[in-house]
């Protein structure tokens, strides 16, 4: 018999995207209402109505679940625990940081598509200048590519994989 590698690998998305969803909001939530808290004291706070203030906690509450999911995509390719924790970190981490320049509009371009400055992009987003800045708009679509390619990739690994 051979098992239903796609229904296990889908069942895994659902209920790590759910878990990591769950963790992620209630950290982005958290994190801003207590925030807040502090700064109203100070009169510097905002309210969730403030211009950007909604965006930069959905995306805080979204970046878990993509970066878990992009995780378990690496994870399900390369197959031992290690390896996948340093490739994680370096796909995740690392190799953004080769593309923050915005100096030529190629590396501009990759840098755009890196998980990490669309997240910074959408929390951010009066840091961001330079020549080739991203759109809120594109660092919504690089969110939601990141996850939906290292999904179909373990999809894909796991049905291929000892044929």
């Amino acid at each position: 018999a051979v098992p239903a590698r796609r229904s296990v690998v889908a069942a895994k998305v659902v209920v790590m995207g759910a878990v990591m969803l769950g963790v992620g909001t209630a950290i982005a939530a958290i994190s801003f209402w207590v925030s807040q808290a502090i700064l109203s004291g100070r009169h510097a706070g905002w309210s969730i109505t403030h211009p950007g203030a909604l965006r930069a906690v959905v995306a805080v509450a979204l970046l878990a679940p993509a970066c878990a999911l992009v995780g378990m995509g690496i994870g399900a390719l390369i197959r031992h625990t290690a390896t996948t924790i340093v490739a994680v970190v370096v796909v995740l981490g690392v190799i953004p940081q080769f593309f923050n320049s915005h100096q030529h509009r190629w590396a501009a371009d990759v840098g755009n598509a890196m998980l990490v400055n669309a997240h910074a992009r959408l929390v951010y987003p009066f840091a961001f200048g330079g020549r080739y800045p991203a759109t809120i708009t594109g660092s919504w679509i690089v969110y939601a590519l990141w996850p939906l390619v290292a999904i179909t990739l373990a999809m894909v690994v796991v049905q291929r994989r000892d044929v």
